[in-house]
Protein backbone atom coordinates (compact mmCIF):
# COMPACT_ATOMS: atom_id res chain seq x y z
CA UNK A 1 0.00 0.00 0.00
CA UNK A 2 3.07 2.27 0.06
CA UNK A 3 4.30 4.44 2.89
CA UNK A 4 1.57 5.56 5.30
CA UNK A 5 0.37 9.13 5.17
CA UNK A 6 2.09 11.14 7.90
CA UNK A 7 -0.13 13.30 10.11
CA UNK A 8 1.46 15.95 12.32
CA UNK A 9 -0.62 17.10 15.29
CA UNK A 10 0.85 20.40 16.46
CA UNK A 11 1.05 20.30 20.24
CA UNK A 12 1.58 23.31 22.50
CA UNK A 13 0.09 24.64 25.75
CA UNK A 14 -3.54 25.71 25.50
CA UNK A 15 -4.80 23.25 22.88
CA UNK A 16 -8.18 21.58 23.40
CA UNK A 17 -8.33 17.99 24.62
CA UNK A 18 -11.45 17.29 22.54
CA UNK A 19 -9.71 18.16 19.27
CA UNK A 20 -6.67 16.10 20.21
CA UNK A 21 -8.99 13.16 20.86
CA UNK A 22 -10.79 13.59 17.52
CA UNK A 23 -7.55 13.63 15.56
CA UNK A 24 -6.28 10.61 17.49
CA UNK A 25 -9.50 8.67 16.91
CA UNK A 26 -9.51 9.37 13.17
CA UNK A 27 -5.82 8.91 12.34
CA UNK A 28 -4.40 7.15 15.39
CA UNK A 29 -6.43 3.92 15.35
CA UNK A 30 -5.40 0.92 13.25
CA UNK A 31 -8.32 -0.11 11.03
CA UNK A 32 -6.30 -1.99 8.44
CA UNK A 33 -8.39 -5.14 8.77
CA UNK A 34 -11.39 -3.08 7.62
CA UNK A 35 -9.69 -1.66 4.56
CA UNK A 36 -8.55 1.69 5.97
CA UNK A 37 -4.99 2.58 4.94
CA UNK A 38 -2.33 3.02 7.62
CA UNK A 39 -1.44 6.43 9.02
CA UNK A 40 1.55 7.67 10.95
CA UNK A 41 0.20 10.13 13.51
CA UNK A 42 2.80 12.11 15.46
CA UNK A 43 2.38 14.66 18.22
CA UNK A 44 4.86 17.38 17.30
CA UNK A 45 6.07 19.98 19.81
CA UNK A 46 8.90 22.39 20.52
CA UNK A 47 10.14 20.09 23.30
CA UNK A 48 9.07 16.46 22.81
CA UNK A 49 10.37 15.59 26.28
CA UNK A 50 7.93 17.96 28.03
CA UNK A 51 4.36 16.91 28.81
CA UNK A 52 1.67 19.39 27.74
CA UNK A 53 -1.20 19.98 30.19
CA UNK A 54 -4.75 19.88 28.85
CA UNK A 55 -7.99 20.97 30.46
CA UNK A 56 -9.72 18.48 32.75
CA UNK A 57 -6.59 17.11 34.40
CA UNK A 58 -5.33 15.51 31.20
CA UNK A 59 -1.92 15.77 29.60
CA UNK A 60 -0.37 15.11 26.20
CA UNK A 61 3.03 13.53 25.64
CA UNK A 62 4.65 14.69 22.37
CA UNK A 63 6.75 12.22 20.42
CA UNK A 64 8.46 14.32 17.73
CA UNK A 65 10.20 17.73 17.58
CA UNK A 66 9.00 20.50 15.28
CA UNK A 67 11.83 19.65 12.90
CA UNK A 68 9.90 16.50 11.98
CA UNK A 69 7.64 18.72 9.87
CA UNK A 70 10.55 19.51 7.56
CA UNK A 71 10.49 15.93 6.27
CA UNK A 72 6.83 15.98 5.25
CA UNK A 73 5.63 16.00 1.64
CA UNK A 74 2.49 17.42 -0.01
CA UNK A 75 0.81 14.02 0.48
CA UNK A 76 1.04 14.45 4.27
CA UNK A 77 -0.92 16.75 6.58
CA UNK A 78 -0.37 19.22 9.43
CA UNK A 79 -3.21 19.66 11.92
CA UNK A 80 -3.72 22.50 14.39
CA UNK A 81 -6.17 21.66 17.18
CA UNK A 82 -8.45 24.28 18.63
CA UNK A 83 -7.17 26.45 21.45
CA UNK A 84 -8.90 27.22 24.73
CA UNK A 85 -8.08 30.93 24.55
CA UNK A 86 -7.90 32.56 21.10
CA UNK A 87 -6.09 35.53 22.69
CA UNK A 88 -3.28 33.46 24.20
CA UNK A 89 0.23 33.64 22.78
CA UNK A 90 1.43 30.84 20.53
CA UNK A 91 5.10 29.80 20.72
CA UNK A 92 7.05 31.50 17.93
CA UNK A 93 8.69 28.21 16.83
CA UNK A 94 5.21 26.73 16.27
CA UNK A 95 4.23 29.66 14.03
CA UNK A 96 7.52 29.43 12.14
CA UNK A 97 7.03 25.70 11.61
CA UNK A 98 3.54 26.31 10.24
CA UNK A 99 4.84 28.90 7.80
CA UNK A 100 7.60 26.56 6.59
CA UNK A 101 5.17 23.67 6.16
CA UNK A 102 2.76 25.74 4.09
CA UNK A 103 5.59 27.21 2.02
CA UNK A 104 6.67 23.64 1.30
CA UNK A 105 3.26 22.74 -0.10
CA UNK A 106 2.11 20.70 2.91
CA UNK A 107 -1.68 20.81 3.48
CA UNK A 108 -2.52 22.55 6.75
CA UNK A 109 -5.81 22.26 8.63
CA UNK A 110 -7.15 23.76 11.83
CA UNK A 111 -10.04 22.78 14.05
CA UNK A 112 -12.33 25.32 15.73
CA UNK A 113 -10.34 28.20 17.25
CA UNK A 114 -7.17 26.79 15.74
CA UNK A 115 -7.98 29.26 12.95
CA UNK A 116 -6.63 31.98 15.26
CA UNK A 117 -3.27 30.18 15.28
CA UNK A 118 -3.19 30.08 11.48
CA UNK A 119 -4.20 33.74 11.42
CA UNK A 120 -1.42 34.65 13.82
CA UNK A 121 1.03 32.89 11.50
CA UNK A 122 -0.29 35.00 8.62
CA UNK A 123 -1.49 31.97 6.68
CA UNK A 124 -5.10 33.12 6.36
CA UNK A 125 -4.44 36.58 4.93
CA UNK A 126 -6.55 37.00 1.79
CA UNK A 127 -8.15 33.57 2.25
CA UNK A 128 -11.57 32.25 3.21
CA UNK A 129 -11.74 30.72 6.67
CA UNK A 130 -14.18 29.58 9.31
CA UNK A 131 -14.18 29.09 13.06
CA UNK A 132 -16.77 28.52 15.78
CA UNK A 133 -19.78 30.73 15.07
CA UNK A 134 -19.38 32.46 18.43
CA UNK A 135 -15.78 33.42 17.57
CA UNK A 136 -16.32 34.36 13.92
CA UNK A 137 -16.93 38.09 14.60
CA UNK A 138 -13.77 38.24 16.74
CA UNK A 139 -11.69 36.55 14.03
CA UNK A 140 -13.04 38.95 11.39
CA UNK A 141 -12.43 42.02 13.55
CA UNK A 142 -8.94 41.06 14.60
CA UNK A 143 -7.78 39.91 11.18
CA UNK A 144 -9.63 42.01 8.60
CA UNK A 145 -7.68 40.50 5.69
CA UNK A 146 -9.39 37.15 6.28
CA UNK A 147 -12.68 36.46 4.47
CA UNK A 148 -14.50 34.86 7.38
CA UNK A 149 -17.37 32.52 6.50
CA UNK A 150 -19.77 32.90 9.44
CA UNK A 151 -21.88 29.76 8.87
CA UNK A 152 -19.96 27.04 7.02
CA UNK A 153 -18.83 23.85 8.76
CA UNK A 154 -15.47 23.83 7.01
CA UNK A 155 -13.80 25.55 4.09
CA UNK A 156 -10.62 25.15 2.04
CA UNK A 157 -8.61 27.85 0.35
CA UNK A 158 -5.41 27.04 -1.55
CA UNK A 159 -4.26 24.18 0.63
CA UNK A 160 -5.41 25.52 3.99
CA UNK A 161 -8.44 24.06 5.76
CA UNK A 162 -10.39 25.51 8.68
CA UNK A 163 -13.42 24.17 10.52
CA UNK A 164 -16.15 25.39 12.82
CA UNK A 165 -16.47 24.34 16.44
CA UNK A 166 -16.40 20.99 18.21
CA UNK A 167 -18.31 18.39 16.13
CA UNK A 168 -17.46 20.24 12.91
CA UNK A 169 -13.87 19.19 13.56
CA UNK A 170 -14.99 15.59 13.11
CA UNK A 171 -16.62 16.57 9.81
CA UNK A 172 -13.40 18.16 8.57
CA UNK A 173 -11.22 15.22 9.65
CA UNK A 174 -13.48 12.74 7.86
CA UNK A 175 -13.58 15.00 4.82
CA UNK A 176 -9.77 15.07 4.70
CA UNK A 177 -9.68 11.27 4.87
CA UNK A 178 -12.29 11.09 2.12
CA UNK A 179 -10.29 13.50 -0.04
CA UNK A 180 -7.04 11.56 0.32
CA UNK A 181 -8.26 7.96 0.63
CA UNK A 182 -11.80 7.77 -0.73
CA UNK A 183 -15.36 7.67 0.54
CA UNK A 184 -15.22 4.07 1.76
CA UNK A 185 -12.25 4.69 4.07
CA UNK A 186 -13.98 7.75 5.55
CA UNK A 187 -17.27 5.86 5.94
CA UNK A 188 -15.52 2.99 7.73
CA UNK A 189 -13.94 5.40 10.21
CA UNK A 190 -17.29 7.17 10.68
CA UNK A 191 -19.03 3.87 11.40
CA UNK A 192 -16.46 2.94 14.04
CA UNK A 193 -16.92 6.38 15.63
CA UNK A 194 -20.72 6.04 15.40
CA UNK A 195 -21.02 9.37 13.62
CA UNK A 196 -22.52 10.51 10.33
CA UNK A 197 -20.32 9.70 7.31
CA UNK A 198 -20.32 13.34 6.29
CA UNK A 199 -22.01 16.68 6.49
CA UNK A 200 -21.32 19.07 3.65
CA UNK A 201 -18.93 21.89 4.44
CA UNK A 202 -21.51 24.46 3.34
CA UNK A 203 -24.10 23.23 5.83
CA UNK A 204 -25.06 25.70 8.56
CA UNK A 205 -23.12 25.43 11.83
CA UNK A 206 -26.20 25.13 14.02
CA UNK A 207 -29.91 24.61 13.50
CA UNK A 208 -32.54 25.99 15.83
CA UNK A 209 -35.68 23.97 16.53
CA UNK A 210 -37.56 26.21 18.96
CA UNK A 211 -41.03 24.66 18.80
CA UNK A 212 -42.74 21.24 18.85
CA UNK A 213 -43.97 22.05 15.34
CA UNK A 214 -40.34 22.17 14.19
CA UNK A 215 -39.77 18.70 15.64
CA UNK A 216 -42.80 17.38 13.74
CA UNK A 217 -41.47 18.97 10.57
CA UNK A 218 -38.12 17.29 11.13
CA UNK A 219 -39.80 13.88 11.47
CA UNK A 220 -41.65 14.45 8.21
CA UNK A 221 -38.57 15.67 6.38
CA UNK A 222 -36.48 12.80 7.74
CA UNK A 223 -38.96 10.39 6.15
CA UNK A 224 -38.68 12.27 2.86
CA UNK A 225 -34.88 12.09 2.97
CA UNK A 226 -35.00 8.36 3.67
CA UNK A 227 -37.38 7.91 0.74
CA UNK A 228 -34.97 9.75 -1.56
CA UNK A 229 -31.89 7.86 -0.38
CA UNK A 230 -33.61 4.57 -1.19
CA UNK A 231 -34.43 5.86 -4.70
CA UNK A 232 -31.48 8.03 -5.74
CA UNK A 233 -31.68 6.71 -9.29
CA UNK A 234 -35.12 8.25 -9.73
CA UNK A 235 -35.76 11.91 -10.63
CA UNK A 236 -36.58 14.21 -7.73
CA UNK A 237 -37.60 17.86 -7.65
CA UNK A 238 -38.50 20.25 -4.87
CA UNK A 239 -42.12 19.97 -6.00
CA UNK A 240 -42.15 16.16 -5.87
CA UNK A 241 -40.45 16.10 -2.47
CA UNK A 242 -42.83 18.75 -1.16
CA UNK A 243 -45.75 16.59 -2.26
CA UNK A 244 -44.34 13.69 -0.23
CA UNK A 245 -44.13 15.96 2.81
CA UNK A 246 -47.62 17.35 2.26
CA UNK A 247 -46.27 20.90 1.94
CA UNK A 248 -46.13 23.58 -0.71
CA UNK A 249 -42.74 23.76 -2.51
CA UNK A 250 -41.93 27.10 -0.90
CA UNK A 251 -42.81 25.91 2.60
CA UNK A 252 -40.94 22.65 2.05
CA UNK A 253 -37.76 24.42 0.93
CA UNK A 254 -37.92 26.77 3.92
CA UNK A 255 -38.46 23.97 6.46
CA UNK A 256 -35.84 21.75 4.80
CA UNK A 257 -33.16 24.40 5.19
CA UNK A 258 -34.27 25.17 8.74
CA UNK A 259 -33.91 21.51 9.78
CA UNK A 260 -30.84 20.47 7.77
CA UNK A 261 -28.87 23.67 7.27
CA UNK A 262 -28.83 23.31 3.48
CA UNK A 263 -31.16 23.43 0.48
CA UNK A 264 -32.98 20.39 -0.93
CA UNK A 265 -31.06 20.57 -4.21
CA UNK A 266 -27.66 20.90 -2.55
CA UNK A 267 -28.45 18.02 -0.20
CA UNK A 268 -29.58 15.83 -3.10
CA UNK A 269 -26.48 16.53 -5.19
CA UNK A 270 -24.07 15.79 -2.35
CA UNK A 271 -25.83 12.47 -1.67
CA UNK A 272 -25.63 11.56 -5.34
CA UNK A 273 -21.94 12.44 -5.45
CA UNK A 274 -21.37 10.24 -2.38
CA UNK A 275 -23.30 7.36 -3.97
CA UNK A 276 -21.26 7.66 -7.15
CA UNK A 277 -18.03 7.68 -5.14
CA UNK A 278 -18.93 4.37 -3.51
CA UNK A 279 -19.87 2.79 -6.83
CA UNK A 280 -16.60 3.94 -8.39
CA UNK A 281 -14.62 2.55 -5.47
CA UNK A 282 -16.46 -0.75 -5.10
CA UNK A 283 -17.47 -1.77 -8.63
CA UNK A 284 -16.23 -1.84 -12.19
CA UNK A 285 -19.55 -0.62 -13.57
CA UNK A 286 -19.23 1.59 -16.68
CA UNK A 287 -19.37 5.30 -15.95
CA UNK A 288 -22.77 5.80 -17.63
CA UNK A 289 -24.24 3.09 -15.37
CA UNK A 290 -22.66 4.68 -12.28
CA UNK A 291 -24.24 7.98 -13.30
CA UNK A 292 -27.63 6.32 -13.78
CA UNK A 293 -27.57 4.50 -10.42
CA UNK A 294 -26.49 7.66 -8.59
CA UNK A 295 -29.30 9.61 -10.21
CA UNK A 296 -27.29 11.99 -12.38
CA UNK A 297 -28.97 10.88 -15.58
CA UNK A 298 -25.84 11.21 -17.70
CA UNK A 299 -22.10 10.81 -17.41
CA UNK A 300 -21.66 14.44 -18.45
CA UNK A 301 -23.76 15.70 -15.53
CA UNK A 302 -21.92 13.43 -13.10
CA UNK A 303 -18.58 14.68 -14.41
CA UNK A 304 -19.66 18.30 -13.91
CA UNK A 305 -20.65 17.68 -10.30
CA UNK A 306 -17.45 15.76 -9.55
CA UNK A 307 -15.46 18.70 -10.89
CA UNK A 308 -17.31 21.22 -8.71
CA UNK A 309 -17.50 19.08 -5.55
CA UNK A 310 -14.30 17.03 -5.66
CA UNK A 311 -12.08 18.89 -8.14
CA UNK A 312 -11.54 15.66 -10.08
CA UNK A 313 -13.26 13.50 -12.67
CA UNK A 314 -15.11 10.21 -12.04
CA UNK A 315 -12.48 8.36 -14.07
CA UNK A 316 -9.58 9.82 -12.10
CA UNK A 317 -11.43 9.24 -8.83
CA UNK A 318 -11.85 5.55 -9.68
CA UNK A 319 -8.18 5.26 -10.63
CA UNK A 320 -7.15 6.75 -7.28
CA UNK A 321 -9.54 4.93 -4.94
CA UNK A 322 -10.70 1.73 -6.63
CA UNK A 323 -10.69 -1.18 -4.16
CA UNK A 324 -9.31 -4.56 -5.28
CA UNK A 325 -11.92 -6.75 -6.95
CA UNK A 326 -14.06 -8.56 -4.41
CA UNK A 327 -12.94 -6.49 -1.40
CA UNK A 328 -16.26 -4.67 -1.15
CA UNK A 329 -18.68 -6.49 -3.41
CA UNK A 330 -21.85 -4.82 -4.62
CA UNK A 331 -24.50 -6.52 -6.73
CA UNK A 332 -23.81 -5.59 -10.32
Amino acid sequence: MGAPQRIALLSFPGIRAFDVSVVTEVWGTDRGTRGVPPFELRRVATDPAASIPLRGGLSLTPDRPLAWLDGLTPTDLVLVPGVEDPDADVPAPVLDALRRAHAGGIPVASLCAGAFVLARAGLLDGRRAVTHWHLAPRLAARYPRIRVEPEALHVEDTGIWTSAGTAAGIDLCLHLVRKDHGAEAAATIARSMVTAPFRTGTQAQFIERPTPRADRDEDTLAAVRAHVLARLDQPHTVASLAALAGMSPRSFARHFRATTGTTPLRWLITRRVAAAQKLLERTDLPLPEVARRAGFGSEVTMRQHFASHLATSPRDYRAAFRHPAGSNPIAR
